[in-house]
C-alpha cells in the first residue's frame, strides 16, 4: 500500500509539473541548419544548429548557434521572416543588421549566445520595423508570429556564400512536461495491468 501511495504521489508530482510548464513564459524554437536548406541550395559540408528562445514576459528572444565545417568564413547571421509559405522561400531580415552584436565574424566553425531586447530598436533590421508597425511592440508581434508559424529562419552567411552557407527554418520544441505526463500515464497503465488498483 506505501509503494502504491508513492507512486500515485510521484504521478500527481509529475502531473504538476507538466502544468506548471505548460503555463510559463519561455517558448522555445529549433532548427538544424546546413547547405541543401538553404535558397538556392548548396553541397556545403557546413553544419550547424540553433536554438531560439521566446520569453513573452520579459520580451526577450535568446539566440543559441553552433556551427562549424563552413567552406568559407562567416560574414553575418541573422533571422529572416516572413516567409509566404511555412518551411520554405525567403525573406528579408527581420534581425539585427549587418549582423547579430558579437556574432564571431571571420571564421568557419563557432558558438554564439545572446539576448535580444525586443523591446528595443536595435534589436531589428530598420526596415523590419517600418513595414511591420514602426514601433518595437509590433516589429516583436510580426516577428514572434512569423516564427511560430514556421516562417521564420536562422542562416549563416559566408565569404563564399553572401546570401547565406548554411539554414534552417526555425519549428516549435514540444513541452517538457508532455513527456512527463506520458511516462506517468505508462506507469499507471502498468500497474493496472499488475492487478494494482491506481
Amino acid at each position: 500500500m506505501m509503494r502504491l501511495t508513492a507512486l500515485v504521489a510521484c504521478f500527481v508530482a509529475l502531473l504538476g509539473f507538466a502544468v506548471a510548464a505548460a503555463q510559463g513564459a519561455l517558448i522555445q524554437y529549433h532548427a538544424n541548419m546546413d547547405g541543401p536548406s538553404e535558397s538556392p541550395t548548396n553541397n556545403s559540408p557546413g553544419v550547424g544548429t540553433t536554438s531560439v528562445d521566446y520569453d513573452d514576459v520579459a520580451h526577450t528572444l535568446h539566440v543559441h548557434v553552433v556551427f562549424s565545417g563552413l567552406t568559407g568564413t562567416t560574414t553575418a547571421s541573422h533571422i529572416h521572416a516572413p516567409t509566404a509559405v511555412a518551411l520554405t522561400g525567403t525573406a528579408g531580415v527581420a534581425t539585427t543588421t549587418p549582423t547579430f552584436a558579437g556574432f564571431p565574424l571571420g571564421v568557419s566553425s563557432g558558438t554564439y549566445d545572446n539576448t535580444l531586447d525586443l523591446t528595443q530598436s536595435s534589436s531589428y533590421n530598420p526596415s523590419y520595423v517600418s513595414a511591420n508597425g514602426g514601433t518595437p511592440a509590433s516589429a516583436e508581434a510580426a516577428l514572434t508570429s512569423a516564427i511560430a508559424a514556421g516562417k521564420s529562419y536562422l542562416n549563416v552567411h559566408s565569404s563564399t556564400f553572401g546570401g547565406g552557407e548554411i539554414r534552417g527554418f526555425l519549428v516549435p520544441v514540444p513541452e517538457p512536461g508532455t513527456g512527463l505526463v506520458v511516462c506517468a500515464f505508462v506507469g499507471a497503465m502498468g500497474l493496472r495491468r499488475r492487478g494494482v488498483r491506481v
